[in-house]
């Protein structure tokens, strides 16, 4: 249990304690359900809250590589494989372990029995060569092949690593390669296993059997890599030089824009027009130019993006101006730097402006199951400590391991003192900021923000930096190393060129810059060596699934074996997917007269779908709350209630960062109900809609349903009545989640889509083909008629991908057809 830990606390010893009372106090509905299967439940186990990332435990312990079971008076041995619930679940590729992430209603449906179903995949194949230069981390490496397999195209399709240089990684920097998989798009990052992979085993507290089995079996499989094994096959091949990897950050909104550190300040000056809410804008500049460091771009420019003027307010705002040699006024700082004077609760008068961080966040499975960059951190973190450098007061910190070993090593290593001397106290082991559980702002940080738009950043050791995911206030937000992360805690900025402007000064005054503070290979290495024991790992693990007392003290419900729904449970509501299901497969039909409940553009995510932070009281999740009693500072979040449908499909599509284009690009979820013509909430659309009997189809771009894989993004979908999703392309998760809960989805075909086609989202839609020759890949008949009467016509992939699929969807759904085959006797 990692995703509901909330950072609430930060920056004091007691952060932790208090973080996880919280947690409990929020969750003691949810964590009593799960005790309870726990106890009502064989071969069902939970690891509980405060003990760390599923995908860390994993990999740290849970993982064997190769199973072993008796049967028939023999032992029989095979390699281990799994399917995970997160997307992440790809992390225990980097130790030789096939593994992938799936859709909750997919999970489901294997629990209860029914097979899982792929197409063969075809392999990429990596070739890493060399090794990491000086000041390269494996962070750096990971949005480097982020950015690259973007860019190749590696959705629906395996990619595995070889060539020499994966003998210079660690086993550890393999496991973040793997991890960000669903960010560079691919079902798995896989690594076979090989020398390091054992050393980790032992390192890990594995037992000698257990490691000399794995290496035995590996090696008789053929499994086993070693320099000189032959390049296997593969479909396409890409090659990386790790010599050419340098510091980067990837952002402001996507983990496959890479930005390298010395780049960052132009490329937030070069992205800020365009992050500035619709409200606001940078202020009129006209008959000027507006200088970023290395280009020039004319101000009408910058108009044309922001509008003029921006908002009245009672704030301080001071835009820094001067006079250049031939007289016209710029900016000191470029677009013009807008600045607002405020006061901190403990009366510290700081500024925020645009480029200003205001959370820097050690967090996710990604980095800090890395011991390399977590020491790094921390000796960062020392030497500023001996430099006299403090993080700046207006900047959120936080460190949430996704392990308790993190901390022991970092205590041995004596570098928990120099992080908690910078606020990076721990708050957590769980997810935290990277799920968007980074919690609230000081206010007057937040009232400054709100009040005068300021794009201001992030800067987390995350995986995802998607819109409106870290923080809805924040607009900007970059993955990191957890090195760096401590490097802009320091600056206070991301506007920043941390090459050639220092972080601070020392006591004396002096600049003291990044070079100064930056640890080398040989420090990190040494130290790890030094402090990281296996005993640690045996220790913590041989506790994992105890808890602590508030876990052990939770209320069990009555024993028996079926669970006591409350009606009046605002975390815990009994789903409507089975009302009204018979044991006989409903005839398929084609859809008529189906409106566009959202009109979306490209690289939709599963957070803009179905947000996972935190829920904003006046739209309709939270009005739903509110009308249930429940005050706002009791509303927790998105991802923590995930168990009451009502709540769920309230939120759908109700990120504050979603752009409905039938609302000319309007933030929030809203929409356009036709024929009135009147602008409501998505929700209540389609309450009407339905009550209406007019079917909904979504339209949007590429890579639709990137992300998390996330089923409420599918359950809220179905449950909001859209009937079809027609994209440009999809993510391979969300597709087959959608197909899980009937909604059918349809693929534009090449080089068309809504605007090759010059469709508004205003007509009324008719999809043929459905009832009589659905299949996989069959080309459904799309009927788009405008107001005016004419029509656009054009086909459709139908994006059912195998016979299954298309079973799926004729009994509306997997569970529907897992329940069908369970009346029947078939499982």
């Amino acid at each position: 249990i990692d995703h509901s830990v909330q950072v609430d606390f930060f920056g004091t010893h007691e952060a932790y304690r208090q973080n996880v009372d919280l947690e409990f106090q929020r969750n003691q509905e949810r964590y009593a359900l799960l005790r309870w299967a726990q106890e009502a439940f064989e071969n069902f186990s939970v690891v509980p809250p405060g003990t760390g990332i599923v995908h860390q435990v994993n990999l740290e312990h849970l993982a064997s590589v190769v199973h072993r079971r008796e049967e028939n008076g023999l032992w029989l041995a095979y390699p281990d494989t799994l399917v995970g619930t997160d997307s992440h679940t790809t992390m225990i590729n980097g130790i030789g372990v096939v593994g992938w992430g799936v859709g909750g209603i997919e999970a489901e449906a294997v629990l209860l029995g029914q097979p899982y179903y792929m197409l063969l995949p075809e392999v990429v194949g990596v070739k890493l060569t060399g090794s990491l230069p000086e000041g390269a981390t494996a962070t750096d490496l990971v949005l480097r092949v982020t950015e690259l397999l973007r860019n190749h195209g590696v959705v629906n399709k395996f990619v595995e690593y070889y060539g020499s240089g994966l003998s210079n990684l660690s086993l550890p920097d393999k496991a973040t390669l793997a991890n960000m998989s669903p960010e560079y798009g691919a079902t798995i990052g896989f690594f076979p296993v090989d020398q390091e992979a054992l050393r980790y085993l032992e390192g890990t507290g594995r037992t000698k059997g257990a490691v000399e089995r794995v290496e035995r079996i590996s090696k008789e499989m053929g499994l086993f890599r070693t320099d000189q094994t032959p390049d296997p096959d593969f479909t396409s091949r890409v090659e990386l030089d790790l010599r050419t990897i340098e510091p980067s950050l990837a952002g402001p909104k996507r983990p496959q824009d890479r930005v390298r550190l010395g780049d960052l300040r132009r490329s937030f000056h070069l992205d800020l027009p365009k992050l500035v809410p619709a409200d606001f804008s940078l202020g009129s500049l006209a008959n000027t130019e507006a200088s970023v460091p290395g280009e020039s771009r004319p101000t009408e420019q910058w108009i044309g993006e922001s509008g003029n003027v921006p908002k009245p307010t009672n704030a301080g705002v001071t835009a820094a101006y001067e006079t250049s040699p031939d007289g016209v006024a710029a900016p000191t700082k470029p677009p013009p730097g807008r600045c607002v004077s405020s006061r901190l609760e403990d009366g510290t008068d700081i500024e925020v402006g645009d480029g200003t961080l205001v959370v820097a966040a050690i967090t996710s499975c990604t980095n800090t199951s890395n011991p390399s960059v977590m020491v790094g951190a921390g000796l960062l973190a020392q030497k500023a400590v001996a430099r006299g450098l403090r993080v700046k007061p207006w900047v959120k910190t936080s460190m949430a391991p996704g392990s308790k070993v993190v901390t022991d090593y970092l205590v041995s290593a004596d570098l928990m003192g120099p992080l908690e001397t910078l606020g990076f106290q721990v708050v957590g082991y769980g997810c935290t900021t990277c799920i968007g559980n980074s919690g609230p702002l000081a206010t007057p940080i937040e009232e400054a923000i709100q009040d005068n738009g300021l794009v201001v950043a992030a800067v987390l050791s995350g995986n995802r930096n998607f819109e409106a995911r870290i923080h809805p206030l924040v607009r900007a937000n970059y993955l990191a190393s957890p090195v760096l992360v401590v490097a802009f805690a320091l600056a206070g900025r991301v506007d920043i060129d941390l090459y050639n402007e220092p972080l601070g000064q020392d006591r004396e005054g002096n600049p003291v810059f990044l070079a100064d503070v930056w640890p080398s290979q040989s420090e990190i290495r040494d130290t790890v060596t030094r402090s990281l024991k296996p005993e640690m790992y045996k220790t913590r693990y041989g506790e994992v699934f105890e808890g602590d007392d508030l876990w052990q003290s939770l209320p069990l419900p009555e024993e028996g074996s079926r669970y006591d729904w409350d009606p009046n449970s605002t975390y815990i509501a009994k789903p409507p997917f089975f009302e009204g299901i018979s044991t006989e497969v409903p005839p398929l039909s084609d859809i008529e007269g189906a409106r566009v409940l959202a009109l979306l553009g490209d690289s939709v995510t599963t957070d803009h779908i179905s947000p996972a932070g935190a829920i904003p009281k006046r739209e309709p999740a939270g009005q739903y709350l509110v009308a249930k009693g429940i005050a706002p500072v009791d509303f927790n979040t998105f991802g923590s209630r995930r168990g009451n449908h009502e709540l769920m499909m309230r939120g759908t599509f109700g990120n504050v960062r979603i752009r409905n284009l039938l609302l000319d690009g309007k933030e929030g979820g809203y929409t356009i109900h036709f024929p009135t013509s009147e602008q409501i909430s998505i929700f209540d659309a389609s309450m009407r809609y339905q009550a209406e009997g007019t079917s909904l189809v979504i339209i949007t771009g590429k890579e639709y349903g990137t992300g998390s894989s996330r089923d409420w993004a599918a359950k809220g979908t179905a449950l909001l009545g859209v009937k079809a999703v027609i994209a440009e392309s999809y993510e391979r998760i969300h597709r087959s989640n959608l197909v899980g809960m009937g909604v059918l989805p349809l693929q534009f075909l090449p080089d068309e889509g809504a605007a090759a086609l010059g469709l508004s989202g205003r007509e009324a839609y008719t999809i043929r083909g459905i009832a009589e020759a659905v299949r996989p890949g069959s080309l459904a008949d799309v009927v788009a008629t405008r107001e005016d009467g004419s029509e656009v016509r054009f086909g459709a992939t139908v994006r059912l991908d195998s016979d299954v699929d298309v079973d799926y969807y004729r009994n509306g759904g997997i569970l529907h057809t897992v329940l069908r085959r369970m009346a029947r006797g078939h499982m």
